[in-house]
């Protein structure tokens, strides 16, 4: 390497040598590319999906379920609505109270 011609940097920086593995973002930039033509696709598939509507059949005994499970719902609704949250936490002391003392939490200490 006695002169500069041989030396494959010399070269480079001269520009007389052009490097091959040397890509500046060109697969990067292909895989970006492809990524936002899948995205096209499936957003366009999607969307087909959505444009076309799927009409649903029930029978008798669907709809008078599905109305009683309403009608219930809305009993259920107005039953927790018709009592204040202190009416509740009184009925649940109440409640605790008539419970025996089996559930109540042991002595731990064996001194007293």
């Amino acid at each position: 390497m006695s002169s500069n011609e041989d030396n494959p940097y010399a070269q480079v920086a001269r520009g007389a040598l052009k490097l091959k593995n040397c890509d500046t973002g060109s697969k990067k930039k292909k895989r970006k590319e492809k990524e936002k033509k899948k995205l096209v696709e499936v957003s366009k598939i999607v969307e087909e999906e959505h444009t076309t509507p799927v009409e649903i059949k029930r029978t008798k005994a669907e709809l008078s379920f599905l109305k009683m499970q309403e009608k219930m719902q809305t009993e259920r609704i107005k039953q927790k609505a018709s009592k204040t949250h202190k009416q509740r936490v009184e009925e649940f002391n109440r409640h605790l109270d008539s419970l025996t003392e089996h559930f109540d939490i042991p002595k731990v200490s064996w001194t007293k």
